[in-house]
């Protein structure tokens, strides 16, 4: 068999995230909210952080609603990411 003519899944290198929808009030846009937790350099305490993004969409989300979202081409100045699917 060819390996050319085998299918093969290629993985994209485009960074996928999960989050929240924490608004949706714009137009084919919602921001998600990501949720991180890291390690505070001198004390070493967990610290949550929090990053909004403004993400792409063409169906309808609601607020509280998780999500997965990719890097992508930018659609505006602000909105860099795409959302993939609801989870």
């Amino acid at each position: 068999m060819n390996k050319d003519k085998e299918k093969t899944k290629i993985k994209s290198k485009k960074r996928e995230i999960e989050g929240v929808v924490v608004s949706n009030s714009m137009e084919k846009t919602v921001k998600v909210r990501v949720d991180t937790l890291e390690s505070h350099p001198i004390y070493k305490k967990r610290v949550k952080r929090k990053k909004v993004y403004f993400a792409h969409t063409e169906e309808e989300l609601k607020v509280g609603d998780k999500v997965v979202i990719r890097e992508s081409r930018p659609y505006s100045k602000k909105i860099r990411w795409i959302v993939l699917k609801k989870v």
